[in-house]
């Protein structure tokens, strides 16, 4: 069951990334089917390799497996930036986002 959810998420992420599975298999330093034999659940990679995924999608694996973040990656990346931010700073973006979200 978890294994089916994994490979079907791993697609969608590529897929969102408009990246093919031959180009992210060459871009994380494995064969050109790679990806693809794990998004057709035939294997499933190893921890390392996992991260080397996450990387490249420019996501943490958490969000990998918070499948209900519609934009993982800008998510990481306000996040990023809010930490940047004063105490005063942020909580006007949390007033201003609370204040977007009843509407």
């Amino acid at each position: 069951m978890y294994e089916e959810w994994f490979c079907k998420r791993l697609s969608e992420l590529r897929i969102k990334k408009g990246v093919s599975a031959r180009d992210m298999s060459l871009s994380i330093g494995q064969n050109p089917g790679y990806i693809n034999s794990i998004e057709s659940g035939k294997a499933l990679p190893s921890m390392a390799s996992f991260f080397y995924i996450c990387e490249y999608l420019k996501i943490s694996p958490m969000d990998f497996f918070h499948s209900d973040s519609p934009r993982p990656k800008e998510t990481n990346e306000l996040c990023d930036e809010l930490n940047k931010l004063s105490d005063s700073q942020f909580k006007n973006i949390k007033d201003i986002v609370h204040d977007l979200a009843k509407k």
